[in-house]
């Protein structure tokens, strides 16, 4: 995770630093060395991931990256774009997140949830399929790209509506690698624990404008920032709504800031008119400041 970038940008590693000092844990190492099993437990990826997202978009600023109009971020990479957007301080970030992924495990038993990716069906047919499933919750939790969703809930529940959904044409139908079945309803109490914690967090209002994932909605009052974050626990991620959205605000250029090009990928399907960068390394930032140059 981002290796290459941390040997020519100092501040990739200072991010890192910053970032382990608020979890009491060494992050770098466990990015660069494992093991697996640790680095897929959901209070290891959101911290993880959250340094990531940050790291980069300090590098990009670094290097005289242009202030974007808006931010957006999916899932766990809204708290990313809160942090900056000036909305989030980025230690109490690390740690909030890290206390998110301990919710969402409590939440349901180990074993006991599932989350798996659907390409090639439909919104509406992968919908009817998980309200088919009567014995167990499985529902759409990630509304990636057009023909590529994600659903989760309990195992059995999932495990059955993979199958129903290979059956009805689906190209692809895959169980993914993570610990909790995230933006489902079985994410209540996660939900309701996160708003106890978000209480006592201390926000501002974005310096840029958010676009949420719960409702495509700009907010600007911190209570309001916390409602999205608590509800967006137990709902689906609306990434196609959102970056149609931004293009009816008339954004023509994205940039992903983060240790991959997931997104860029989910959003040349969305909307093939709009200019995607992926940074992941020096090589993309440099391509991405070159492209994005300011004048």
């Amino acid at each position: 995770m981002l290796a290459e970038l941390a040997d020519r940008h100092a501040v990739v590693q200072k991010t890192f630093i910053e970032a382990s000092t608020a979890m009491g844990e060494d992050l770098w190492a466990l990015a660069s060395e494992g093991p697996t099993s640790m680095l897929n437990r959901t209070d290891h990826t959101q911290p993880l991931m959250l340094t990531a997202g940050i790291a980069v978009w300090r590098a990009w600023r670094e290097g005289g990256g242009a202030l974007p109009a808006l931010m957006a971020g999916h899932s766990l990479g809204e708290y990313t774009a809160l942090v900056a957007a000036g909305a989030l301080d980025f230690p109490t970030a690390v740690e909030l997140v890290r206390d998110r992924g301990r919710f969402m495990q409590a939440a349901v038993p180990e074993g006991e949830g599932a989350i798996a990716a659907v390409i090639g069906l439909e919104e509406t047919t992968l919908a009817a399929l998980c309200a088919e499933v009567t014995d167990g919750v499985v529902e759409p939790v990630n509304y990636n790209a057009p023909g590529q969703t994600v659903i989760a809930g309990h195992r059995q529940a999932v495990e059955r509506t993979l199958e129903a959904a290979r059956d009805a044409g689906a190209k692809r139908a895959v169980m993914l690698p993570m610990s909790v079945p995230a933006h489902c309803s079985l994410m209540a109490p996660a939900a309701d624990r996160l708003a106890d914690r978000l209480s006592g967090v201390t926000l501002q209002a974005p310096t840029i404008p958010v676009m949420h994932n719960v409702d495509l909605s700009l907010t600007t009052t911190p209570e309001a920032i916390r409602e999205r974050l608590v509800e967006q626990l137990r709902s689906p991620v609306r990434w196609t709504e959102c970056i149609q959205r931004l293009g009816e605000r008339g954004i023509e250029q994205v940039v992903e800031c983060g240790p991959g090009k997931v997104l860029a990928g989910l959003n040349r399907r969305i909307d093939r008119g709009m200019g995607v960068q992926a940074i992941h390394d020096p090589d993309s930032l440099a391509k991405a400041l070159n492209t994005l140059e300011v004048t």
